[in-house]
């Protein structure tokens, strides 16, 4: 599948978007080595702490369904800039996808393409819990 595609399903994904509250809608699609493509939109709640973005609804998905290895996330908006993914979604993704590409499309179906590592250069990893359980015995 090409980016221009799986950007399509990000779109496709946006109109599923329950944003009732920011009417900022995001939809992702996260491609797998497999070649699953696995689409996640972001989903309000009136409590903000409790709102999932559309990436992590995507990994989670994914993850769900037994897939472990991805290639690319693409995240579309309603922004005629570049959505990126936010801090949280960045760390998510670099523990379960690792460095894959980001495709961010904008609404006038332009594409950027960027590593997750360029958005997320010092990813907290589990090799960080293993030295922290060390230092702790």
């Amino acid at each position: 599948m090409d980016y221009h595609d799986l950007c399509k399903q990000a779109r496709k994904a946006k109109a599923n978007a329950y944003a009732p509250y920011s009417k900022f809608r995001v939809g992702a699609a996260l491609l797998s080595d497999s070649g699953r493509v696995f689409p996640g939109n972001n989903v309000e709640n009136s409590s903000y702490s409790l709102t999932v973005c559309a990436e992590r609804v995507a990994v989670f998905t994914a993850v769900a369904e037994g897939e472990r290895h991805f290639r690319a996330i693409a995240i579309a908006s309603d922004d005629s800039g570049f959505t990126p993914p936010c801090g949280a979604c960045r760390q998510v993704l670099f523990e379960m996808a690792g460095d894959i590409d980001v495709v961010m499309s904008n609404s006038k179906g332009e594409i950027e393409i960027v590593r997750l590592r360029s958005l997320l250069p010092e990813p907290f990893t589990p090799k960080h819990l293993r030295r922290s359980r060390k230092q702790r015995a």
